[in-house]
């Protein structure tokens, strides 16, 4: 499982790169400053999300079941959270009304920091003492 999350976070962090430049060079002329800002939040925490899981994925605090507990639960908040951001942000540029599926957005946020939580509470719990 460890490498399925490091790997898994390299590629969540090697699309927030590709999908910023992308946001930053072809739709910069497309898009308001203020939807621009809106999807470099997707963007970003995306990165921090994928980090996030390069660290759990290579650190031995955490059990292999709370690992996979917290890794679900990042995965599926990157989705929700930076996927309806990116959106939102560019609806205008769709047929499809991303407003309409906003509610997700902070889903995908909650998902995220209770990740964080797992992470955290695991370390209080751990029996190691690094």
């Amino acid at each position: 499982m460890d490498k399925k999350i490091v790997i898994t976070g390299g590629v969540l962090g090697c699309l927030s790169v590709g999908i910023g430049a992308f946001a930053a060079h072809g739709l910069k002329p497309l898009l308001t400053v203020e939807s621009l800002q809106t999807f470099e939040t997707g963007v970003r925490y995306q990165m921090y999300h994928a980090l996030f899981l390069v660290f759990v994925g290579s650190t031995n605090m955490l059990s292999k079941a709370k690992k996979t507990v917290v890794f679900y639960l990042v995965l599926l908040g990157v989705i929700l959270f930076s996927g309806s951001i990116y959106g939102l942000a560019t609806n205008t540029l769709s047929a499809f009304n991303f407003k309409s599926i906003g509610f997700v957005t902070p889903i995908g946020g909650v998902l995220m920091i209770l990740g964080w939580l797992v992470m955290i509470l695991s370390c209080f719990n751990s029996k190691q003492d690094n």
